[in-house]
């Protein structure tokens, strides 16, 4: 067997023969294969061997190089160096920046966005969630990757609590220093503020040339600590020439700290209407350090309010257990999650969460499936059926074989899709884009010309007025909330999708949904079950019971492995039939099987073979049958020692939930088509069923795709719901492809959206989803807007020459932070949203 493990440390070809070297010493180890770009290593080995063995290693030749299941974003000495100087720089996954700058680009570390300056975003991963330390309570220096008994003491060992996420790492981070900024802060707006208090009990104590002083000494920590990653960042967009939130507020609170600290050294310089009564020049240390401080609570108030959005993934998260009880030679052994391995049998007891995907081969139960199909009810399961990671056993214990493991399984595989699905860019999102790309040369240039107007026009001190109003535009204008309106409601309503059995491949599929008005659907698995069932048995010779003739039925079919065979034999299973031994078995092409029982010959099959063995079917029998196949069944007869005594019938059933969903998708004005490769008379049944008037048969793949073209030519928003290979070039085609949970990989592979339950409600859902999703972002866009359109001219001072109003710096840096958290508050709204 081969595993993959991440390499720290290694910088040359030296580092990389070293590590192979090391490694192919392990006892049991075959092969090494180490990519010093990739920086991985690929072991082959005889059993499987934990990873502690290979980190001993590595550890006993000097600890300089490190082995991980994870990928490490740093080497070693990077790491270390980084984590001394700051530990919230210490990231476990991918990470992204919450503004969609770059689309899906991702990063190896947590940082700052390049283009916007936000911090980047840590991606949930089922990974981290299950790389689970486990501990000794009373010897805390026994760490092992495996549940186990202490070496020491003997005592279980448990999960070790989990290290915060770079998220949280950076909410507290924030959150400290917000509070160190708030505790300076306050000192000097109170001394600013007192000036406005008759016979000022300040200037009693020290003049007021000296209480600047000690605003400055004050401001320093604020500026130079608490809030200087905003300055950082201001500068890092002037280098790249990438303006966004922080270039406004870097030069807004940047020129009035510096203004203030020139104007105490310098009286001197500043003409008379910048003076007070007492011959200082005003000073703006308190609008710069309460702009900081507000940026930084609203900083605050968004890091949390994003753990808040990708809620739905944790969620999923918690699904992932961390061990799980396998079988092996008769005894039961805990183990990791990471140590599974295809075809192990695995025991899950009551109440447990079932490990990774498989088929139950020993005993039955009732699963809670919940949290991946969005349905309540309990589903019952028995021997040879699938079972999910994440899901919840009831009350019976059962056996299972271990069939996809680690990022195979569906779990995984929804939480990847919805952290790429949140990644990705609406087309709706490139309206904010292009606004974006201008907007801050825009707002530097209305900044500029606010000053020139009140420096020119303004009452006096004008140069006063024309600094503040100035700087108000700049901190007022930020384009913080215009950039969010998006991906904040894509992130949340992604995420509800998935929790409601919805996986969304990528924003555009959401976004499309809600305007297609043509839904193109497969019959077979999309409307129907998908899987042949015995509908009913009929008898035509009072001398053979129904028991006896299902038991010839039963008996033939036991045979053969065509699907309504299968279908034949379980029917029998249900009616406690015993198959009899065969001889003579015989599968004819096309026609049906024979073979003998109880000595006597039963032919099974169609009309055809009938004919061939030359068994009469009597006009009463044939005109029962008609009426069956013309409801788009099929019929197969049962003759024994050629002569028909019945026939049964096999059926497609229609899912309870299509009739009522497709009903549902034409109330809200859209044309649903049945596009089927069955036969027509079955496709003609179906169709009068479910009220369709549209609807075409004996369709090969490539005319599903000349229908799709068609009717995009007609400029129709086609969607296409289908679950097998034969549907895959539909759904790529389709503007929405819209595939089964229950179908196949590829047809799964080619759409937009997959269903996990399978059934068509799952796409009335997610049409009101996407309209849901819409009409947020809609709200956010106008949120954003509307507050710049209004908020600009107010900072730029329009209304004082009428009500003699103008807004404060401190004020527009207030309503400035909050504008971001209302339109992320706004996107939250969608959790709750209702889509049943």
């Amino acid at each position: 067997m081969k595993h993959t493990y991440y390499i720290q440390g290694m910088t040359c070809n030296g580092c990389k023969n070293h590590v192979e070297q090391t490694l192919s010493k392990v006892d049991g180890v075959k092969v090494v294969s180490v990519n010093l770009e990739a920086g991985t290593a690929e072991i082959e080995m005889e059993n499987h061997l934990s990873i502690e063995k290979f980190q001993e290693a590595l550890k006993k030749d000097g600890g300089r190089y490190g082995i991980h299941k994870n990928k490490e974003k740093k080497s070693c000495c990077d790491t270390a160096n980084s984590e001394k100087s700051d530990p919230s720089k210490k990231g476990t996954g991918v990470f992204y920046c919450p503004m969609n700058c770059e689309g899906e680009k991702t990063y190896d570390q947590p940082g700052d966005c390049p283009v916007c300056g936000m911090d980047l975003v840590e991606e949930q991963q089922i990974n981290s969630a299950n790389d689970t330390v486990f501990t000794c309570p009373m010897h805390p220096e026994i760490e092992k990757e495996q549940p186990g008994d202490c070496p020491i003491c003997g005592m279980e060992l448990v999960p070790k609590a989990l290290n915060l996420s770079s998220e949280e790492k950076n909410y507290k981070k924030l959150k400290r220093k917000f509070w160190i900024a708030l505790a300076f802060t306050l000192p000097i707006f109170i001394i600013a503020m007192s000036d406005m208090i008759p016979n000022n009990p300040l200037y009693k104590i020290m003049a007021l040339r000296h209480w600047n002083y000690i605003q400055f000494a004050l401001s320093i920590p604020v500026v130079f600590w608490a809030t200087w990653m905003f300055f950082e960042r201001a500068y890092k967009s002037l280098k790249t020439w990438n303006l966004n939130m922080f270039t406004l507020i870097g030069i807004g609170a940047g020129i009035a700290w510096l203004f203030s600290v020139f104007a105490i050294i310098f009286p001197d310089f500043f003409p008379a209407q910048f003076k007070t009564e007492s011959g200082t020049v005003h000073i703006y240390f308190e609008s710069a350090t309460v702009i900081l401080t507000l940026v930084l609570f609203g900083q605050l108030l968004e890091a949390r309010a994003h753990s808040k959005t990708n809620s739905a993934v944790k969620e999923l998260l918690k699904l992932a257990p961390n061990k799980a009880i396998r079988i092996k030679n008769g005894n039961e052994e805990e183990i990791s999650i990471d140590d599974i391995q295809v075809e192990d049998i695995l025991k899950v007891k009551p109440g447990d969460k079932i490990p990774v995907d498989g088929t139950i081969t020993e005993g039955g139960t009732s699963i809670d499936e919940s949290m991946i199909t969005g349905e309540p009810i309990p589903v019952s399961k028995t021997q040879g059926d699938t079972v999910r990671s994440g899901t919840i056993n009831g009350n019976q214990s059962f056996l299972m074989r271990a069939e996809k493991v680690g990022d195979q399984t569906l779990l995984s595989q929804i939480i990847q899709m919805v952290n790429n699905a949140s990644r990705s860019k609406a087309p709706i999102q490139k309206l904010a884009d292009k606004i974006s790309a201008y907007f801050v040369p825009i707002i530097v240039i209305i900044s500029g010309i606010t000053f020139a107007v009140w420096a020119i026009w303004g009452p006096a001190p004008s140069y006063v007025y024309a600094l503040i109003n100035a700087i108000a535009v700049l901190i007022i204008a930020c384009p913080c909330a215009l950039g969010l309106a998006t991906p904040m409601s894509v992130m949340v309503g992604v995420g509800k999708g998935a929790q409601s059995g919805i996986l969304i491949k990528n924003a555009e599929a959401l976004e499309t949904m809600a305007k297609v008005n043509t839904l193109i659907i497969d019959k077979t698995g999309t409307i129907t079950e998908g899987k042949p069932t015995v509908e009913r048995l009929v008898i035509t010779d009072d001398k053979i019971s129904e028991k006896e003739a299902l038991k010839y039925i039963v008996s033939v079919n036991s045979n053969s492995e065509h699907p309504l065979a299968s279908a034949t034999v379980n029917y029998g299973k249900e009616k406690d039939i015993t198959p009899t031994e065969t001889s003579n078995f015989n599968a004819i092409n096309g026609k049906g099987v024979e073979a003998t029982v109880d000595d006597k010959e039963i032919k099974l099959g169609n009309e055809k073979l009938m004919a061939s063995v030359k068994a009469t079917i009597s006009e009463k029998v044939k005109n029962q049958a008609k009426g069956f196949q013309d409801q788009g069944k099929t019929v197969s007869y049962l003759a024994v020692e050629n002569i028909v005594i019945g026939f049964i019938v096999i059926s497609d059933k229609i899912k309870e939930t299509s009739k009522e969903a497709i009903r549902e998708l034409q109330e809200n004005g859209i044309e649903v088509i049945m596009l089927t490769g069955d036969n027509k008379n079955t496709a003609k049944a179906v169709a009068t069923e479910l009220n369709l008037t549209d609807y075409a048969a004996e369709m090969l793949p490539e005319d599903k795709l000349k229908h799709v073209e068609k009717l995009q030519n007609e400029n129709k928003v086609v969607a296409v719901a289908g679950d097998g290979i034969n549907d895959a070039p539909a759904l790529a085609k389709s503007d929405v492809g819209i595939a089964m949970g229950t179908g196949t990989d590829v047809a799964i592979e080619s759409a937009a959206i997959t269903l996990v339950k399978g059934d068509l409600h799952g796409i009335v859902k997610a049409r009101i989803l996407s309209e849901k999703v819409m009409k947020n972002i809609q709200q956010n866009l106008f949120f954003a807007l509307v507050y710049n359109t209004i908020g600009i001219p107010i900072a730029a001072g329009v209304l004082f020459p009428l009500f003699g109003l103008l807004l404060s710096p401190m004020i527009a840096a207030l309503a400035m932070s909050f504008s971001s958290v209302s339109v992320i508050a706004n996107a939250l709204r969608l959790r709750n949203a209702k889509i049943e």
